[in-house]
């Protein structure tokens, strides 16, 4: 299998399951009453732990001074920041609003591609964003599942932007770096750097949940926030970083919202209708299009 064609099928199971995710986890912070916080630093910790217990599995690689700062940096934006606001942010204003807003990522990791690795926004990828982006944005407003009442706040909104710009940071700042260590070497450091930053923030959280009246079902939801939500996708995105640009990458974040609808319509939470369907085609066309744009070297050959 070409390596395109890996980082295409990591990227398709990591946004599936980041679809599946916001609602899991609103669940959790909603009616199961968990601190975001709380829920932040069981998802890092946890994934820490599974990343430590994988690394004995494969062999071990000698980091320099220089590494251990970059993945320092790279954990920041990549994990601390990203899933701190994130989570923070779905706790404090409404699905709908999240979801817009991460649909806004593709753009900014376009426009910071740009400007740090130089590379191109030709008519394609412009396009190819823009389709892309109408089809997400269309789905979201006229999805049953997402058109519910809910608190919003400008702080969350603002919270959920940072995670955005973060995550779109991590991918383009550090792919290079990326490129050249095993997934679990670099995930083992950057989720153990980022769980003793936060611990401090998060740990009266952790302590005030109330594990014994928690529901068994609770616990599952939290299982797949750390072991599908954290450590698989974690373990997947290097493989898209490795082997897509940045923009074609973040692209399959409009996937999210396509795949949050069909799991709705699939519980009798919603109806497949045409504004669907549009949407669907309208998501893919415009991840097909970014991919049929020229890179900064294909430019720079041609020339």
């Amino acid at each position: 299998m070409k390596g395109a064609s890996k980082g295409h099928i990591a990227m398709l199971i990591v946004n599936i399951i980041f679809g599946l995710n916001i609602p899991i986890a609103k669940s959790v912070l909603v009616n199961a009453g968990v601190d975001s916080l709380a829920l932040t630093y069981f998802r890092m910790f946890g994934a820490t732990l599974v990343f430590w217990i994988a690394s004995l599995f494969i062999k071990t690689v000698r980091l320099t001074k220089k590494d251990f700062l970059i993945l320092f940096l790279a954990s920041l934006f990549g994990v601390g920041i990203n899933q701190t606001t994130f989570i923070i942010g779905l706790k404090t204003t409404s699905p709908i609003d999240a979801s817009l807003i991460v649909s806004l990522t593709p753009i900014i990791t376009m426009l910071i591609s740009a400007a740090y690795l130089k590379e191109p926004i030709t008519t394609k990828k412009v396009i190819g964003v823009f389709i892309g982006c109408i089809g997400a944005v269309t789905l979201i407003l006229s999805s049953n599942h997402f058109n519910f009442s809910d608190t919003r706040s400008w702080l969350g909104n603002g919270l959920c932007l940072v995670s955005s710009l973060s995550y779109a940071c991590y991918l383009v700042f550090f792919r290079d770096f990326i490129k050249k260590h095993h997934p679990i070497t670099i995930m083992k450091w950057m989720f153990l750097f980022s769980t003793i930053i936060i611990t401090p923030l998060c740990f009266s959280k952790v302590q005030s949940v109330d594990y014994a009246n928690l529901d068994f079902q609770v616990y599952i939801k939290i299982a797949y926030v750390v072991l599908m939500a954290t450590f698989l996708t974690y373990l997947l995105i290097p493989m898209g970083q490795k082997n897509l640009r940045p923009t074609t990458l973040t692209m399959y974040n409009y996937l999210q919202p396509l795949i949050a609808a069909c799991v709705a319509v699939i519980v009798g939470q919603d109806v497949f209708g045409w504004d669907k369907a549009l949407s669907a085609v309208l998501v893919f066309l415009g991840v097909y299009i970014v991919t049929q744009s020229k890179s900064r070297q294909q430019i720079e050959n041609k020339e």
